[in-house]
């Protein structure tokens, strides 16, 4: 019903946001969970960084690269936000145990915490979005 105006975008990405930061819950209370596991290595979801691209891609308004082949790669190729799915990533690169384990627990209830907040913060956008088309409806 909202699809293709501004209103159903919003919500849309609102919504992946969401599913994000459920995700993102599960990765961080099994990261938790395996605090004291040897040779644990955590894992963090990478999504944000990727939407942004998306989205600043639709924003480019840059002259066409020209292709002399097929193989070349083009410059300003717009990415559709809808197409960018949470990835899990394993951090293979940290440790701060002698067992191998990189579960740092206080940085892990730091980010159980930051991502419940933003949570919240997406779902007070949405009512905010639906808030106002109550008020056009009245």
């Amino acid at each position: 019903m909202f699809t293709g105006n501004s209103f159903g975008k919003t919500v849309d990405i609102l919504q992946r946001t969401m599913d994000t930061s459920l995700l993102r819950r599960e990765v961080i209370s099994n990261n938790i969970a395996n605090a004291e596991t040897p040779e644990f290595k955590r894992s963090d979801v990478s999504f944000e960084a990727e939407l942004t691209r998306a989205l600043a891609s639709e924003q480019k308004h840059t002259l066409p690269a020209k292709a002399t082949d097929e193989r070349h790669m083009s410059f300003n190729q717009t990415v559709d936000y809808r197409s960018v799915r949470p990835r899990r990533v394993l951090d293979y690169l940290t440790q701060s145990k002698n067992n191998g384990n990189n579960v740092d627990i206080e940085q892990e209830i730091m980010m159980a915490t930051q991502n419940q907040m933003m949570y919240e913060l997406m779902s007070q956008s949405i009512g905010f979005q639906f808030s106002q088309i109550n008020i056009v409806t009245r």
